[in-house]
């Protein structure tokens, strides 16, 4: 972990300046507006050309600004600057010619980073390949708790413009950060940062695991106070090692372990600090119970150390921890219970859409009937259910790719028996609770886990969880 120091940037004069937004949507429409606001000279250039996108044209084309549909390939003439929406892949055409061109390439978070005021919020920043939303959502429930004023934002939904530019004033902003956003922020730095963990994900557009885990270690550069890192994920770890940061910057890990100086664990039942105390090698300090966290599967008690570990690093009390973990609701459709059923639990994570977040969740439970299956997006499922395999009383399969699932069982899990429903219609989940009921006996967890995307069968994971939990609710009427 080297150190150097990282002064803010200089107010920049955007009056007359031309700048390309490339993309509309929710990073796009909002940042092309504010530009705009601000004097520059905005085109929006944008690949689709469908009534969304006309209907959003119109409205930034009522304000002056010009926008170029169905044509996102082909740099303005006399662009000064691009502004990317995150999801826009580097290897894209436009982003070759700006970069033949000298020109900087920002992102919605560069853009957010750069319009900060004098006294603006410090950022404690989240990012990592699951739990990025419940990590975020628990932080501001902590910072919330000690009186601080604050918002999740990012990644999450709320936008970072409206956050940085907007009347409310804060002390502070909790930061959900996608590996997207951070590729397009080069001049982010964080008061602190955590990486929650690393596996392979959206390699189609980073193109490589290890562009991929660059991205996300570039949350670490110039952090001040504290580098977050995940005990258990070693790359997490290495990210740290590379990371710039200032002058004092320390490295603090969390483990569902008994916590080491400078980490925070897990010690009978009680999340500890041993890193935000005095003398950390014989002190440590308490901060809340397992009891206290919603609901406490041991990733989900990961979360919360990462969390109270960024909330410690800005200096909030003990006390606050243990109240804000209280506070906290998690959102729909993330490890959910739904309701007991003749002694059957049924969970709704259907939030798991791959091999990693669904390993979390299966390894909560002790015996589990899994519904599995939908969009693979390329990923491999024999680590996954080598892994889960001893605690597997039965599966049923689901969606697109559910032979990919069925094979892996073949071979790792040959003994667990498997109810394969040839359908992708969304009647599918229906049947799929009610052959889960069949294999399920006292004491189980029938668990909606999918290790896919949803969009073979539903239009997101939102509408997959509903139908689930729809279909117990008519199981036990």
């Amino acid at each position: 972990m080297g150190s150097r120091k990282v002064t803010s940037s200089e107010p920049l004069d955007w009056q007359g300046r031309h700048v390309t937004v490339a993309g509309l949507g929710v990073s796009g429409v909002p940042a092309a507006k504010v530009l705009h606001a601000r004097g520059a000279n905005v085109t929006v250039v944008n690949d689709g050309d469908d009534a969304r996108a006309r209907e959003q044209a119109a409205e930034l084309e009522a304000l002056g600004i010009t926008v170029r549909l169905g044509d996102g390939a082909t740099l303005p003439e006399g662009t000064e600057l691009v502004v990317t929406a995150p999801g826009w892949k580097p290897d894209k055409p436009l982003f070759a010619a700006a970069r033949e061109a000298g020109l900087e390439i920002w992102g919605d978070v560069e853009l957010a980073w750069r319009l900060r005021g004098p006294d603006a919020a410090p950022w404690l920043a989240i990012t990592g390949t699951n739990g990025k939303t419940t990590t975020t959502q628990m932080l501001a429930s902590i910072l919330k708790a000690a009186g601080l004023r604050t918002a999740a934002v990012g990644n999450i939904g709320v936008s970072l413009l409206d956050a940085v530019l907007g009347d409310e004033q804060y002390d502070v902003l909790a930061v959900e950060l996608s590996s997207y956003q951070l590729h397009w922020a080069p001049s982010l730095r964080a008061h602190s940062a955590a990486v929650l963990n690393l596996a392979p994900d959206h390699l189609d557009w980073h193109g490589s695991m290890e562009a991929y885990a660059k991205d996300k270690g570039r949350i670490y550069e110039g952090n001040r106070v504290a580098c977050v890192y995940n005990v258990a994920d070693k790359a997490t770890e290495d990210l740290v090692r590379e990371a710039d940061v200032e002058e004092g910057c320390r490295a603090v890990g969390f483990t569902l372990g008994t916590p080491g100086p400078s980490q925070l664990g897990v010690v009978e039942g009680i999340l500890v600090d041993r890193a935000f105390v005095e003398d950390r090698h014989k002190n440590a300090q308490e901060l809340a119970e397992i009891s206290d966290v919603n609901p406490p599967a041991p990733h989900n008690i990961a979360n919360a150390l990462a969390a109270a570990a960024l909330a410690r690093a800005f200096g909030v009390p003990a006390r606050a921890v243990r109240d804000g973990l209280r506070d906290f609701t998690p959102d729909a459709h993330r490890i959910a219970h739904v309701a007991d059923v003749a002694d059957v639990a049924y969970v709704d994570d259907s939030k798991a859409t791959n091999t990693h977040a669904a390993e979390a969740s299966l390894a909560a439970y002790e015996s589990i009937v899994w519904i599995a299956g939908g969009l693979a997006k390329g990923a491999t499922f024999d680590e996954l259910v080598a892994k889960s395999a001893k605690r597997l009383r039965g599966v049923v399969l689901i969606g697109q790719d559910r032979a990919l699932i069925r094979e892996a069982l073949a071979r790792h899990a040959p003994e667990v028996p498997v109810v394969d429903l040839d359908r992708t219609d969304t009647g599918a989940m229906l049947a799929a609770v009610q052959e889960a009921s069949r294999l399920a006996v006292a004491g189980d967890t029938v668990l909606l886990a999918p290790a896919c995307a949803s969009m073979d069968m539903f239009a997101n994971y939102n509408k997959r969880g509903d139908a689930f939990a729809e279909a117990v609710r008519e199981l036990g009427s």
